[in-house]
């Protein structure tokens, strides 16, 4: 009998360990399931600003180089890194990245003449941004910063040529007058044009 009481007795210890092993378990992944429930840390976006075109500039050249003056106020309290420039024979493209929370850009195609990629530099001053584009061919003068310029510019000249005849200058300027003018304007030079026929004719009856 005292045997049968001890066996009874280690099986329910067995039970109870098994049921708080379970309970145990139960309680564990209950706890895990409450944290994954948890909300994700709310990641705060970060800001880079948005991208200006920069337009304000002017330029200069020496013998050697062109030199062009990008108006960026500022400019010079951002760090150096934030200050990029990459050129081509051709080109260069100016970045300036968290400059008062904005980033700004410069692009210049279509330069007039050729630059030597490894002599061109940059240097940051007081409130801007200096490029330096070492011409591949020194000692030539630059009349525009872009072909681009060069043809806006030509497009303005007017058409003749005055240096082979002056006279055929003159005529081109007044037949441009009278085909822009209104109806007076071509009165007037049609009176003129008939007085001065008849001058010529006169000129030539008396020789």
């Amino acid at each position: 009998m005292a045997s049968e009481e001890l066996q009874k007795d280690l099986e329910e210890v067995k039970i109870e360990t098994e049921i708080k092993n379970k309970m145990q378990q139960k309680s564990q992944k209950k706890a895990e399931l409450l944290d994954n429930e948890k909300p994700a840390a709310v990641v705060a976006p970060i800001t880079t600003g948005y991208k200006v075109k920069s337009s304000n500039y002017g330029w200069d050249q020496s013998d050697k180089c062109v030199k062009i003056y990008i108006t960026l106020s500022g400019v010079h309290q951002v760090p150096t890194e934030n200050v990029q420039v990459h050129f081509t024979e051709r080109s260069f493209d100016l970045l300036v990245k968290n400059l008062n929370g904005k980033s700004y850009s410069m692009i210049v195609n279509n330069l007039l003449k050729p630059i030597s990629v490894e002599g061109s530099s940059k240097k940051v001053k007081t409130d801007t941004v200096l490029i330096l584009c070492r011409k591949k061919v020194e000692n030539t003068r630059w009349d525009y910063l872009t072909h681009v310029e060069k043809e806006c510019k030509e497009k303005e000249k007017p058409s003749y040529d005055t240096e082979t005849d002056p006279s055929e200058g003159l005529m081109n300027v007044l037949k441009k007058i009278y085909e822009d003018g209104d109806d007076d304007i071509k009165r007037t030079i049609n009176k003129d044009w008939v007085e001065s026929r008849e001058k010529q004719a006169k000129g030539v009856l008396r020789l």
